[in-house]
């Protein structure tokens, strides 16, 4: 079983790797606006580049988020194969 130890901020999560979204942290309109684009619980993403801007593809698509005081997303870095 997966604790809140196993979460990382999705800007921190290593390059390369595939995070499944775990929870999302913010004020209910940012939080909304994330499940907008795509973004949701138990989302599969891509981490393209790690960092501040972090860029994931998800879906077929890459988004780029900046580090934000407004909202958090924490993910659980799947294991490599």
């Amino acid at each position: 079983m997966s604790t809140a130890f196993d979460l990382v901020p999705l800007h921190m999560a290593p390059a390369g790797r595939t995070a499944e979204v775990a929870q999302l942290l913010g004020l209910p309109p940012d939080v909304h606006r994330l499940e907008e684009l795509g973004l949701r619980i138990g989302a599969q993403v891509e981490i393209v580049q790690s960092g501040s801007p972090c860029i994931v593809r998800l879906a077929g698509h890459k988004l780029c988020f900046r580090d934000s005081e407004l909202f958090r997303v924490l993910v659980r870095v799947e294991d490599r194969p």
